[in-house]
């Protein structure tokens, strides 16, 4: 049987529950029953750091089987940086693991009056003294709780904050199994306001399957393996887009100032694949697209899991920094202090640039373009609240407010939340969907790279004729909206049954229709069209918990930057003397044409009002009509 339990820090108590049935049928598990949970129990006068806000981590169906790529687990909260909806998922092996210990929810409420961890063993939860643990680092407290098992398995796994989240900083994310993030959007920080510093879990449980369940992840398996469209990130990981960005104008820099770097020989896959030792994968996975990296002496040693692309590039070109050792160290502070890379790196460069402009000093680091010492410096005191690293803290939008001057303008947020490392001038599906996405700036919300990936195929099979040569321009925004929603929903659905994105909508190596012969052989009476609108609801619902937070319109744009200053796009080249790459004539001119009419045509897909809200016939449709009660729609 499996359960939810609700844990209440604050009284020390813990209710075991089975799953509701009826939220397995309307949202699957993970990231759907993750938004239904956080609807109704947290509500729009919960502050994100006030006890009654919950971390609610979730399983999904597949989660603990053999399926592959079933390792992700959800985390769904209220986000600190946002102040509205939140959530951020990971891999490795803490789901799967979670999983077999029973657990389809962990519900945590409350503030426990000491630090304290959560102890999982077989359906039983305990809440033990962190007071040693406070402090450390993760590693540390993976090495504590686990000792010479810690990178085994064989005493369970852990979940755990570092010292960014013990500070409550707002950019600060949960780490498991050492390296893995669940980053977006300040969990780390609530898990830190709620004194809850680990959560170890042992799973015993052996999940049965049906003989087609094991014949169907059998199938997938092999055509997971085999599947040419995963060639790239098999080889190389998420890195392998570093050199292809660069060529595209798709490769952020010095804060979106630029789309291109000319040293991009020493830090594209080739590059960086000097320094990888090992590749390991997540449980159950196929793909393999992680790394182990090693930089073996000089002043920036380390060895870590690590770095995937959007590290890269938020550690490396986002703050005009070249040298790929500086990369490795950061990502492996950033690790160790429990932060997100993406965010932290957003953060790093709107300093620089404030300190471009005029705005911004430090007595100890330079706070110069590039400079080592600054991006490994504000690291630390970000983490600890030191200096200017208080400022920072808590993300470029209230760093921004507290600077003054024109630093808003160099803030490169939605809705709080940093944007990933995608450039909306030339990648407009992902500037709608950066804009868009209910949890702030996000490019795993609907992923809409159908075109950008020259995915043909999956085009003319998903989208009506007529639009699909205009789709697949990168530069002709009007179908945009399209790619869009159909990422998002699949998203979501990937999301709630708890698989890798690489298996889905990164290179769309499985669609909806792959999954229904599994399910169904796990009992989930599940058709393609049912899966679709599982998806949708889930969109809606996320959608709904903002609009309750007064979120409209005006709360769906991009930063000024994107719409009023254009981009050019240089000529990657050779130069015959040195034989490195550098930046040629002008090749293109990067801008958003008319981002208002993406975003009208986005609303009227989805069946919202041109403020952004849900209709009542949408949310009739969709069975959302009692979550809207109370709620201002048009």
């Amino acid at each position: 049987m499996a359960i939810t339990a609700f844990v209440d820090l604050s009284t020390g108590s813990i209710r075991y529950e089975k799953t509701d049935p009826i939220l397995k049928e309307h949202y699957l598990g993970g990231r759907g029953i993750g938004a239904k949970l956080l609807f109704d129990l947290v509500g729009p006068s919960v502050e994100p750091f006030d006890p009654e806000n919950y971390l609610i981590f979730t399983t999904g169906p597949l989660s603990g089987t053999s399926w592959p790529l079933a390792s992700r687990y959800h985390v769904t909260f209220k986000s600190p940086e946002t102040n509205a909806y939140g959530y951020a998922n990971s891999g490795g092996h803490f789901g799967p693991e979670l999983a077999r210990a029973g657990f389809d929810v962990l519900a945590v409420t409350g503030q426990s009056q000491t630090q304290v961890y959560l102890q999982i063993k077989d359906e039983k939860i305990e809440i033990l003294p962190a007071d040693k643990l406070w402090g450390k680092t993760v590693s540390q407290v993976q090495e504590t709780l686990l000792g010479a098992d810690s990178k085994n398995g064989k005493s369970g796994r852990i979940l755990c904050i570092g010292p960014a989240g013990e500070h409550l900083v707002r950019i600060s994310a949960i780490m498991n199994d050492y390296s893995r993030a669940a980053a977006r959007g300040g969990p780390g920080a609530v898990m830190g306001s709620k004194n809850l510093k680990a959560i170890h879990v042992k799973g015993r449980r052996h999940i049965q399957t049906d003989p087609d369940f094991i014949t169907e992840l059998r199938t997938t398996s092999k055509h997971l393996f085999q599947d040419p469209k995963n060639r790239f990130i098999k080889a190389d990981g998420t890195v392998f887009l570093m050199r292809p960005k660069n060529m595209t104008g798709d490769l952020p820099a010095k804060n979106h100032q630029l789309s291109q770097v000319p040293f991009i020989d020493d830090i594209d896959a080739e590059a960086l694949n000097c320094y990888r030792i090992d590749q390991p994968g997540c449980e159950m996975c196929v793909i393999k697209c992680s790394r182990i990296s090693q930089v073996k002496e000089g002043p920036y040693a380390v060895e870590v899991e690590g770095p995937e692309y959007e590290t890269t590039d938020a550690l490396g070109p986002m703050c005009w920094n070249g040298n790929p050792e500086v990369i490795m160290k950061a990502n492996a502070l950033c690790n160790e202090f429990g932060l997100d890379t993406i965010s932290t790196g957003v953060t790093i460069a709107f300093a620089m640039e404030c300190h471009q402009n005029g705005l911004l000093n430090d007595s100890d680091l330079t706070l110069e373009w590039g400079d080592p010492q600054t991006i490994l410096g504000l690291i630390k005191k970000i983490s600890l609240r030191e200096g200017i690293g208080d400022i920072l803290a808590d993300g470029v939008k209230r760093a921004a407010a507290k600077i003054g001057g024109r630093a808003g303008y160099f803030a490169m947020h939605v809705k709080g939340l940093e944007m990933p490392r995608q450039e909306p001038r030339f990648s407009k599906g992902f500037g709608l969907g950066h804009a868009t996405s209910n949890r702030g700036a996000d490019h795993l919300y609907g992923l809409p790279a159908i075109d950008l990936g020259g995915n043909w195929e999956l085009a003319r099979k998903v989208f009506p004729a007529e639009i699909v040569d205009r789709l697949m321009d990168p530069d002709d925004e009007s179908f945009k909206p399209d790619m869009l929603v159909y990422g998002e929903h699949y998203c979501a659905v990937t999301d709630a049954i708890g698989v890798c994105k690489f298996s889905t909508v990164q290179e769309y190596s499985l669609l909806p229709e792959d999954f229904v012969p599994g399910l169904r052989a796990l009992g989930i009476d599940v058709t393609t069209e049912k899966l679709v609108e599982i998806g949708e609801r889930i969109i809606n619902l996320e959608r709904l918990y903002n609009v309750r937070q007064e979120f409209d319109r005006s709360d769906d744009q991009l930063p000024r930057r994107f719409i009023e200053e254009p981009l050019t796009l240089r000529a990657n080249v050779t130069d015959p003397e040195t034989n490195r790459t550098v930046l040629g004539e002008v090749i293109r001119v990067g801008h958003i044409n008319d981002f208002d009419a993406m975003l009208d045509r986005y609303y009227d897909l989805r069946g919202w009002s041109r403020n952004g809200r849900p209709t009542e016939a949408t949310l009739e449709r969709l069975g959302l009509m009692k979550e809207s009660k109370g709620i201002l729609l048009e």
